[in-house]
């Protein structure tokens, strides 16, 4: 297919345009080489200084990126295109979505009278109600509720404070292995990722203070319920993390507690431990429905007023249709209780796998949250392997960076009795790998 796509241009943003037009067109897919500097400059008659601009404009962009002595490849979430999930096979069971089960998630009741307003909700963009149920929902885990605003998702919100804090070409430290979406949206922004390791209790403090040593404008993590891992902060290590990033106090710190309600852990989180600089975002996908495209912010006053004037200049609002709905929900006992049992059930589930899979010998790692985070040698034989006993989970090649292969399996709708097969094909598919390939 590359071969079949000529690029054009005698600027550096002409070349940029043309390569990301083929990007954007299939032309050149997920990991495809683009000409070598001085290969496409003698094809094009221009010199080798401008298409290594054109270059360093698409990998600003998140379109390629460079791999040494590899070259410059098309990134394989490239921001021009979208990557969608793929469709799951008829027959397999989906366990690689990372989805909370349907049963636990509420009926959505929109407000039934929607009257006509004159003018914008650009003046009062926060309808009282939510911002108070949104103020104790914080406050409840001990995060400071005296500044909150709204977004629409987790990720909209994440992308407007990285945009209004950082400049393109400034880093981001981010969790590896970490959020696929998130490890998009960085380089997508123009940013550059650090990555830190993450262990059974959240980011390691030596990987912290060496990616802050190494210049890091912001750090995105999440206290429990990490994606893909499970990884939920304690008490101690929320602790030592504060002691690290007390000697950058310039430091922007966003925490995604996206499982807040169905993480299956208390909340040890660095939102409530005083720091110059933060923002913790919760999102009500995960709880309450997958198409309420609603978060909640708490911050510092000066994050709060980044975030809001930015929001305030492209879509000004949270659809108050929206926010009734939320404020309904959050204020439902029968909600409540019905988020509880499903809090309850992922716990269950979780550690039902985990289990299963240490009594074949199998290590894994899931303390919080809707995942099981499985190492393993290799991603592509485990994830065919079990496909064909009826499995679908998800490679860990898109949640890493430097961090080893893994598989990540979704336990939300995983029954327990299901969790011990799974365990055992799991099994079997490794002692078949070891006969096939061992040395």
């Amino acid at each position: 297919m590359v071969a079949q796509y000529s690029i054009t241009g005698t600027t550096a943003k002409g070349i940029a345009a043309s390569v990301e037009r083929g990007v954007a067109e299939g032309a050149f897919g997920p990991g495809d080489a683009l000409p070598p500097v001085r290969r496409l400059a003698d094809g094009l008659g221009v010199s080798p200084g401008t298409v290594a601009t054109a270059y360093k404009e698409l990998r600003q962009r998140g379109v390629v990126v460079t791999r040494g002595r590899g070259g410059t490849v098309v990134a394989e979430a490239p921001a021009v295109a979208s990557r969608r999930p793929p469709r799951v096979p008829t027959g397999l069971v989906d366990l690689a979505g990372g989805h909370p089960d349907p049963s636990f998630l509420p009926e959505l009741r929109p407000p039934s009278l929607v009257r006509p307003v004159f003018g914008s909700h650009r003046a009062a963009p926060r309808l009282g109600r939510l911002e108070e149920l949104t103020r104790a929902w914080f406050e409840r885990d001990g995060v400071p509720g005296e500044h909150v605003t709204f977004a629409h998702g987790a990720l909209d919100c994440i992308a407007r404070l990285l945009s209004t804090e950082l400049r393109p070409g400034d880093a981001v430290a981010v969790e590896d292995p970490g959020f696929h979406h998130l490890l998009d949206l960085v380089p997508a922004l123009g940013l550059r990722m650090v990555p830190v390791a993450v262990d059974g209790e959240g980011l390691v403090p030596d990987a912290l203070r060496a990616a802050l040593r190494a210049g890091v404008r912001a750090v995105v993590c999440s206290p429990r319920g990490q994606c893909p891992t499970g990884a939920c902060f304690t008490e101690g290590r929320r602790d030592e993390l504060v002691a690290v990033l007390a000697e950058f106090p310039e430091v922007l710190v966003v925490e995604d507690d996206h499982n807040a309600d169905i993480a299956g852990a208390p909340a040890a989180t660095l939102a409530a431990a005083g720091l110059p600089r933060w923002a913790q975002v919760r999102t009500a996908s995960k709880h309450l429905g997958i198409d309420l495209r609603w978060a909640g912010l708490a911050c510092d006053g000066v994050t709060l007023a980044r975030h809001d004037g930015r929001m305030l200049m492209t879509s000004g609002w949270v659809s108050h249709i929206l926010q009734e709905t939320v404020a309904g929900l959050l204020a439902d006992p029968a909600v409540g209780a019905l988020v509880a049992d499903g809090a309850a059930a992922y716990t269950v589930r979780r550690a039902a796998l985990v289990d299963a899979l240490a009594g074949h010998g199998i290590a894994a790692v899931g303390a919080s949250g809707l995942n099981v985070w499985v190492p393993v040698g290799d991603e592509s034989a485990v994830v065919n392997g079990l496909r064909t006993q009826g499995w679908w989970v998800a490679a860990g090649a898109r949640f890493r960076i430097a961090s080893g292969p893994a598989v990540r399996i979704t336990t939300a709708t995983l029954e327990t009795a299901d969790a011990a097969r799974l365990a055992a094909d799991f099994a079997a598919l490794r002692g078949e790998a070891q006969a096939t390939y061992g040395g």
